[in-house]
């Protein structure tokens, strides 16, 4: 029997299931459905060029999220994420534009469809690691865009192809808001399937993977089956980015899945912390809204020295890779940890010695 003169302290946890809860108190649960709401609520207070920019920053979140559970849970390097992404924007725009299905059963079909072909490019992982299979998925980046730029008569080649905002009855989100809630609450769902995965026995055995395959192995986890999975299930989430993507600019192109989309990507789950969903939310959101904030700042520079907007415009890119590099060296963590760091020194505070 609990005495009731000794006051607990802490949230401790005494069996599985406690373990395996997303939400450990009420007030996890009050908090996060206040952080809902507000971002909910922000077509109500922002601009229309805003709400652009964050719908891109709700879709790059989405691929970061299934790219940081092959990468970040596994321990799986991968940078061919921009064929992936390719894959899941044509699948949709042939589903729709050419077959003629609803966008809402070509989303998932679009996902599915990723999913078997990282499945299938991830086979290579049970025999390497590392920087080898780093150059396998780099082969199937090089591959999955040689198909593309050639399939004239599926993909339309180097043409591309055009697609139209989604619909739901006689309603069209053809607005930057509608589609934007369309993107949150995908967001919402992978977010909350990524963290529940890592709770189960499926992402406890990604976890065993990435730390010690060979004592996995050991211990009994089928590295073949649990690799293929995650290069499966990773896929199926970019395949939906690279839908959601192309529906919200209504065209694809090979151009635009190129090796720089795969680069960016690695460095969102690198800026946003290895092993996180918030990591990956936090690096998608400042990989993507890095390049509009160095172009206001050039912009603004321009109009003292105008002679040097050519100059200023290729300091963007070197400022790009430099803030990748203090991320890599000061903070490896990412923006996750520190975001955590800020949580300890808050809640101990003033007493944070």
């Amino acid at each position: 029997m609990r005495n009731p003169f000794v006051n607990e302290s802490g949230n401790y946890k005494t069996s599985y299931i406690q373990d395996m809860k997303m939400f450990g108190s009420a007030g996890a649960k009050i908090r996060s459905a206040i952080l809902i709401l507000v971002i909910l609520s922000f077509p109500f207070f922002i601009s229309n060029y805003v709400i652009g920019l964050l719908t891109l920053c709700a879709i790059a979140s989405i691929g970061a999220i299934g790219l940081n559970i092959l990468t970040g849970y596994t321990g799986q390097i991968s940078i061919g994420v921009g064929a992936f992404l390719g894959v899941g924007g044509y699948t949709a725009a042939i589903l729709t534009s050419t077959v003629g299905l609803s966008f809402w059963l070509a989303l998932p079909l679009a996902g599915l469809v990723t999913a078997v072909v990282g499945g299938l490019f991830g086979i290579p992982s049970l025999r390497l690691k590392g920087l080898y299979l780093a150059i396998a998925t780099l082969a199937a980046q090089v591959i999955i865009l040689f198909v593309i730029s050639r399939w004239d008569s599926l993909t339309g080649g180097t043409a591309g192809m055009v697609l139209s905002r989604p619909t739901v009855g006689g309603f069209s989100l053809s607005s930057n808001t509608s589609y934007f809630y369309l993107c949150i609450i995908i967001l919402i769902f992978t977010a909350i399937y990524a963290t529940n995965l890592i709770r189960t026995r499926t992402g406890r055995a990604f976890l065993a993977v990435r730390d010690r395959d060979v004592a996995a192995q050991i211990m009994g986890i089928n590295l073949f089956k649990y690799k293929i999975m995650a290069f499966a299930i990773s896929s199926f989430f970019v395949g939906i980015a690279g839908a959601l993507l192309a529906h919200y600019t209504m065209i694809v192109s090979p151009e635009l899945y190129g090796m720089h989309v795969s680069i960016e990507y690695l460095a969102m789950i690198l800026i946003g912390g290895l092993g996180s969903v918030l990591g990956s939310i936090l690096g998608a959101v400042f990989i993507t809204l890095l390049p509009v904030a160095l172009s206001i700042g050039v912009d603004s520079l321009t109009l003292f020295m105008p002679d040097l907007y050519q100059i200023l415009s290729a300091f963007k890119e070197f400022v790009f890779g430099i803030v990748i590099i203090l991320f890599l060296i000061f903070e490896p963590g990412g923006l996750a940890n520190m975001w955590n760091n800020m949580r300890s020194y808050f809640k101990l505070w003033p007493f944070s010695y």
